[in-house]
């Protein structure tokens, strides 16, 4: 591989593996488009993926510009992050290796630090070859040039006991690798395990649990009495991070300390490849499942790690057929999340139906779901479909599952259980092949304990669950969102926008947005229609959004002033009615609720303390 005298990136993995990069100027952009001052021509980069900016000599800076599959260092995914040498980066399906200047040659004449252990096993090895014999040092090279050839946990492991079962009489051998560094008798399963005969048969039989014990614990060389199990730690750096085990096929044959030796020499020199192997096949599965979570079909917008969390659930649940739960606040688009899994599921072809619980009467509710025969009831002039019978084979969404009437949750369980009901005014049972997907904005653990939900429903629905989070904690994705909206709400009607300015982005970022994504959406949509400007500026912003605190670099002197004034009057008027809200909202003109939500936005409660001296 071609070293880098300056600053850059050495492609370590996918499309642009084996190449080299120089990092010259104070910024480079990458991504698909030809414009980028590092163009990658692969579908995995987006346009304009991410960008690496010089900070000072030898600091450097990677941003990632909201892209689709996400830029990640060391395994995890960024926006923005300070650069060390010899950090591995991820854009797309690429792999790079960041380097600084001189890197390769500093590193070249550092001293290497080892644990004891391993210093002397080397030692010993050393002093053997200096002895005459060869057979260890001709081992390692043949398992090092083997090394060049394998990839993968399972192919270096069938390497490396090929190459041992040349050098000492084991009759079968196995290599382990265990997820935690330190000795913990409580998880003592391996994460990795392979184990063979000689002849190359694989062989699942139990091994010596502890002389495998002692290993890790102790980081040292196992042969056991009278020498018939060898065992020694496998070190990357620091860490134990496995054992390499081997059993003599009989006394005979049984272990001495020379192969000891050689058994500890190799541990202390072969852990990293097995480490660096398990790490990449972990970033190749992540990027497998990160690529079809970004491949669903969905109308979600937002791109922080709470949204990708969420695309993620939706595509491992959507094509399980499961019911699914889907809670939180009114407004944080859990139907958007329902439309997700159903687009995304089998029964992408069939219909998509909703329901409303809060909005029926039980009589109507029923009707609505189960359908009615003629003559059920008065109005009742024809046989009427219910929701039920019309998403036969598809999805049925109920929203807010948690205000349904108690007498009627009995019904719905029956057909959760049954998958059949009956009309209403019907003797016949009639049977389904539905999705049920159910919302609700209530605690329904809270709503059991108090008698209003049986718990058997909620069992029956709860197979599943979501939390969909409230737009105030993951206010990363607010100017997504908004600039959204904008376009969505401009072509609407027609108006010409080209986005939103700094400051209503600040105001839109500090408020906290109750009614959720709900509340963002009508915002946005009043804004477009009472602006006149090409951006969207904070006059165009309700009151309610407008008495958040903002950053104070974003405030203008206008909005500043008219804060302040607003917080002196609020003041003045709740001193003049000794502290009581309905008073001070009469001298203020404003309702009551008003005045309590601009007390809250505006934060004077704790200059209220002051006021009145508690």
């Amino acid at each position: 591989m071609e070293h880098l005298h300056n600053p850059g990136l050495i492609g370590i993995g996918g499309p642009v593996e084996g190449g080299t990069f120089a990092l010259a100027g104070e910024e480079i952009s990458i991504g698909r488009e030809h414009t980028n001052a590092l163009p990658i021509n692969d579908r995995s980069v987006s346009r304009r993926h991410c960008s690496i900016r010089k900070l000072a000599a030898e600091r450097f800076e990677i941003r990632d510009f909201g892209s689709r599959n996400g830029t990640a260092v060391n395994g995890l995914p960024v926006t923005a992050r300070v650069l060390e040498d010899g950090d591995e980066i991820r854009i797309g399906d690429c792999y790079f290796r960041f380097r600084v200047s001189g890197s390769s040659a500093r590193r070249s004449q550092a001293p290497v630090a080892m644990d004891q252990a391993a210093l002397e096993t080397r030692t010993l090895l050393l002093k053997g070859l200096e002895a005459g014999d060869s057979s260890g040092l001709a081992l390692m090279v043949k398992i090092g040039m083997g090394m060049q050839m394998v990839r993968g946990t399972e192919e270096i492991a069938q390497h490396l006991l090929a190459c041992i079962f040349e050098a000492i009489p084991a009759a079968r051998g196995a290599v382990l690798l265990f997820d935690h560094g330190l000795f913990d008798r409580g998880r003592n399963e391996p994460a990795f395990a392979y184990c063979r005969d000689r002849d190359g048969t694989l062989d699942a039989a139990p091994l010596d649990s502890a002389i495998v014990d002692q290993a890790r614990r102790e980081g040292i060389a196992i042969l056991s009495t009278p020498g018939g199990v060898l065992a020694a730690p496998l070190r990357s750096q620091d860490k134990i991070i496995g054992v390499i085990y081997f059993e003599a096929r009989n006394p005979g044959s049984a272990f001495d300390n020379a192969h000891l030796q050689l058994a500890a020499a190799i541990g202390s020199i072969l852990g990293a490849p097995f480490e660096n192997a398990r790490r990449l096949e972990w970033l190749e599965s992540e990027n497998r499942r990160l690529q079809e979570a970004v491949d669903i079909e969905h109308d979600m917008v937002g791109g922080g790690p709470r949204m990708r969390e969420i695309v993620q659930f939706v595509s491992k649940v959507a094509p399980t057929g499961s019911t699914v739960l889907i809670r939180g606040e009114s407004g944080t688009g859990k139907e958007l999340v329902a439309r997700a899994i159903h687009r995304n599921s089998p029964r992408a072809g069939q219909r998509f139906l909703a329901i409303n619980c809060a909005a029926l009467t039980e009589t109507l509710l029923e009707s609505e779901l189960f359908g009615h025969e003629r003559g059920a009831f008065t109005g009742a002039l024809v046989r009427k479909q219910g929701k039920l019978e019309m998403a036969d084979r598809g999805t049925l969404f109920l929203d807010e599952v948690g205000e349904l009437p108690p007498a009627f949750q009995s019904k719905l369980l029956r057909v959760l259980q049954e998958r059949e009901f009956e009309r209403v005014g019907g003797t016949q049972p009639i049977r389904v092949d539905v999705r049920i997907l159910a919302a609700t904005n209530r605690e329904l653990e809270n709503a059991i304990a108090a008698g209003a939900f049986r718990k058997d429903l909620y069992y029956r629905l709860n197979v599943v669950s979501l939390e969909m989070p409230p737009l105030r904690d993951r206010r990363e994705d607010i100017p997504m969102l908004a600039r959204y909206f904008a376009a969505k709400h401009g072509k609407r009607v027609t108006r010409k926008l080209s986005g939103l300015s700094r400051e209503a982005l600040a105001r839109l970022e500090a408020y906290d947005w109750p009614g959720n994504v709900r509340e963002l959406e009508n915002a946005i949509e009043r804004a477009v229609v009472l602006g006149t400007t090409e951006l969207i500026i904070p006059e165009d912003l309700p009151e309610a959004v407008l008495d958040a605190p903002a950053a104070s670099e974003a405030i203008g002197g206008y909005h500043q002033t008219l804060r302040e004034e607003k917080k002196r009057a609020i003041l003045a008027a709740l001193g003049r009615s000794a502290g009581s809200y309905t008073e001070a909202a009469k001298l203020l003109g404003v309702h009551p609720n008003y005045l309590h939500r601009l007390v809250r936005n505006l934060d004077l409660k704790e200059e209220l303390k002051k006021v009145s001296g508690h």
